[in-house]
Formats: C-alpha cells, structure tokens, sequence
C-alpha cells in the first residue's frame, strides 16, 4: 500500500459525481457556520475503507485559495476521523467564510471547524 507522504496509507477519496450526489441524495447531513458533513453509510459494499470528497465553491475565491482550503479540510478531516467509521463515504462543503478561518488560524482553525462538524455528526450515533 502507498503511502502520502507522513507515513500514512493512501486514503480513498470520491472522485466520480454519481458518489458525491448519492453522498448528498441517500446520506445523513449535518451543519455548522463554516462547513456541511454529509455521511454516507455503505454497508455491504465490497470496499471497507473511508472516502471522503470536498466540495468547494467559487464563491470562496480564485483556483489556489480553493485549492488551499480543500488541501487543509482534508488533512484536517484524516487527522480526526477513526477506523469506526469503515465503509462510509463523507463529503465536506464549505461554505463562505471557512476561507477566512483558514487564512487567519491555518490548520488549527480547519482542525476545529472539522470537529465541530464531526461532533454533530457522531450526535445520532451514541448509544445512551
């Protein structure tokens, strides 16, 4: 398996439209200022890995902010997310603002704004 770089494997990503808009269409969202989590569940499917796809508008800015803001949501999304969410696919959408997040605060802000957004994802999942 390869790796990217820290010594990590490789992770899956949505690449294919039909996966990001059975992501938005069948899968669970939640929402923050700064960001929108849609999961996702495949069960069943013969893939067990995680994937994950950023959706990032050109209301936030040119080609390199947009760029920039999807390279740091997701090595912010891999760095919190864990092995029990296997076979399920995340989208994350920015929305305005997350730009200025970023800019100002660098990873550490995109870092928050992905825990806030998986917290209230992880709300529906608790057993009590």
């Amino acid at each position: 398996m390869s790796t990217n770089g820290a010594g990590s494997p490789r992770r899956r990503r949505l690449s294919r439209s039909g996966d990001f808009k059975r992501a938005y269409r069948e899968g669970a969202s939640k929402a923050t200022r700064y960001l929108v989590l849609y999961r996702f569940d495949r069960s069943g499917d013969d893939q067990s890995e995680i994937r994950l796809g950023v959706s990032v508008s050109r209301k936030l800015g040119d080609a390199v902010t947009r760029n920039r803001v999807k390279r740091v949501l997701k090595e912010a999304f891999w760095g919190q997310v864990d092995a029990s969410t296997a076979e399920q696919d995340f989208v994350l959408v920015a929305r305005p603002g997350v730009g200025e997040v970023i800019e100002k605060d660098g990873l550490a802000g995109a870092e928050a704004c992905v825990k806030e957004v998986l917290a209230l994802g992880d709300e529906g999942k608790r057993s009590t």
